[in-house]
């Protein structure tokens, strides 16, 4: 009966395709593989030796599956370049064709940076240490943050506020700096090793960096984010702010531990306090309230219920103005905000 139970376990989808993978020859598995992210071939690699012990009746009801999703599928997507062509040519002539194709064509091939999330954050910091500061910024931030952070923190410390405030004032890339990107980076990468194909995106132009993404970058730094960010301070003061305000939001308090929490709460005026618990998380609202007498607890309670409906607006800046606290007791040494030895 345990075995039939077995059987009948729904597999997720990775499962799945890590059953069919299993099925296929070594030539096209790897082709396959080949057009997949790092981060996809490393989660389908790790599915692919979880599924290697799996019942026939599990096989056979991925397969069905396969199939059923396979039938409801059209090829009109297949070859479509080379069907578009030859109708193209049969239309207008082979020269007119070429001509109509070279326009309408999208750009499809692997790009540098698409070859740079293979690579480990010690090479790309090699590559990118000798180079311009806006460079750098535009590498970093076509990176995931935790990646850029590694990078980051393997780069000159004196270069580390340059890169972050370029991140942080970074906007919409154009086709154009991408492309001068790739021609800078190429011959380094060529050096390294590339990727073979597959995973074919177009360049084009597109939102990177800004304030938010420099926080998430600067947040998964293990070390020395106090003093980049005293360094990006001095270089423009309302765009470090802007990076902290994102680095640090008000649902970050429930990492305090009761000891600063209270602290904290001791610091606060009871009228913005109620104003910022109206907007926050219930598990940090009851953390905030735990900390506090039962009696001042609930007169804030009963207080918030009067209130009633607030604009968002109003609640926001309640809770801009106790993170402005926050912060200046951290200053002051007074709390630690944060887990651990990470200090703000």
């Amino acid at each position: 009966m345990a075995d039939d139970n077995e059987s009948r376990k729904e597999l997720s989808g990775t499962q799945s395709a890590a059953i069919l993978m299993m099925l296929m020859s070594k030539e096209e598995a790897a082709s396959i593989l080949s057009r997949l992210d790092p981060d996809e071939v490393q989660r389908l690699g790790e599915a692919m030796f979880a599924v290697s012990d799996i019942s026939q009746q599990q096989i056979e009801t991925v397969l069905d599956n396969f199939t059923t999703r396979a039938r409801a599928r059209t090829t009109l997507g297949f070859d479509a370049d080379k069907q578009i062509r030859s109708i193209m040519e049969l239309a207008l002539g082979e020269e007119r064709a070429e001509n109509v194709m070279v326009r309408i064509t999208p750009v499809a091939h692997t790009t540098v940076l698409d070859t740079l999330k293979w690579m480990d954050a010690r090479t790309i910091a090699t590559l990118i240490e000798n180079e311009h500061p806006q460079i750098a910024a535009l590498v970093l931030a076509c990176l995931d943050p935790v990646v850029a952070a590694d990078v980051l923190e393997q780069l000159d410390d004196a270069l580390q506020p340059d890169i972050i405030y370029r991140i942080a004032t970074l906007d919409t890339v154009s086709v154009e700096a991408l492309e001068e990107l790739e021609r800078l980076l190429l011959g380094q990468v060529s050096r390294v090793g590339s990727t073979n194909g597959g995973g074919a995106n177009a360049i084009g132009g597109a939102h990177r960096g800004g304030a938010a993404e420099a926080a998430q970058i600067v947040n998964n730094m293990s070390d020395g984010e106090q003093r980049l960010m005293k360094a990006v301070s001095k270089m423009d003061k309302s765009l470090a702010r802007a990076i902290e305000d994102e680095m640090f939001v008000f649902d970050d308090l429930n990492d305090l531990d009761d000891r600063n929490l209270g602290t904290l709460l001791r610091a606060i005026d009871n009228d913005i306090l109620v104003v910022a618990l109206k907007g926050a998380q219930e598990e940090l609202k009851s953390r905030m309230l735990g900390c506090m007498s039962k009696r001042a607890a609930e007169a804030i309670e009963d207080e918030m219920a009067e209130r009633g409906p607030m604009r968002i607006s109003e609640v926001q800046d309640a809770q801009k103005q106790i993170l402005n606290i926050a912060r200046k007791l951290a200053e002051s040494g007074t709390i630690m905000l944060g887990k651990g030895d990470d200090y703000v």
